[in-house]
């Protein structure tokens, strides 16, 4: 896994490479029973295949580990901004509900996440809309650990409009534990992004730092989408 070396626009950062190769975009087959909840792996630690590393200010280290006796992607960033993401079709209309696991050892201080100086994140993870040919017309919805702002607030992106910030965890409170995530995507992204969208094209991880010239060190655990809300 390489991460990209070349210098990219500051609004490329809420999509990673969602505009590129996305016409390579395969659904994988999901294996389930009659009865059995759809059930789309989208990250698999200690596995990272399919993902891809995306660079943009030095590079953030993501590595299989095993802590808690769970397997995990483990990041760590300093000064630093680099990403993982996995081009994946996903249907919302079937499988709305995205799961996932993470922690945070640390957030970060003093910064105001509305700002461009302050646009850092212990633990993020995105969906992505791609607007394919018309990338002016990507979308990506950032659920992230924000460090001081109210649990379910949400803002635009401090590089683009095209982009919002929902914060599912704040703070320390939580730091040093795992937690468990369930959203339903597909209402997420009507209720913030104030449109209707039944497919996303890409999930992204991303432990950044770069702005605030800080520290993070994150925790990234199971993601998958399914028809059900209740954890599987």
């Amino acid at each position: 896994m390489q991460a990209t070396t070349q210098a990219m626009t500051p609004w490329i950062r809420l999509v990673l490479i969602a505009t590129v190769g996305f016409g390579c975009v395969a659904l994988l087959p999901t294996v389930a029973g009659a009865q059995d909840p759809l059930r789309i792996p989208v990250l698999n630690p200690p596995s990272l295949q399919y993902w891809e590393a995306e660079r943009f200010k030095d590079q953030t280290l993501y590595t299989p580990v095993t802590l808690d006796s769970r397997d995990a992607i483990k990041a760590q960033s300093h000064n630093a901004a680099s990403g993982l993401v996995r081009k994946i079709n996903i249907d919302l209309n079937k499988t709305p509900y995205l799961h996932w696991q993470w922690r945070v050892e640390n957030v970060l201080h003093g910064t105001e996440e509305q700002t461009r100086p302050g646009d850092d994140y212990a633990a993020r993870v995105y969906v992505i809309v791609s607007g394919g040919f018309f990338f002016w017309q990507t979308r990506a919805l950032n659920y992230v650990w924000s460090s001081n702002q109210a649990v379910n607030s949400s803002w635009p992106n401090a590089f683009t409009a095209n982009a919002v910030m929902l914060a599912v965890r704040s703070g320390d409170s939580r730091s040093g534990q795992w937690q468990h995530e369930t959203r339903n995507v597909l209402e997420d992204l009507q209720t913030y992004m104030h449109k209707s969208f039944t497919h996303i094209d890409a999930v992204a991880i991303m432990t950044d730092t770069d702005n605030s010239g800080q520290s993070a060190t994150a925790y990234y655990g199971e993601i998958y989408f399914s028809d059900s809300a209740a954890q599987q």
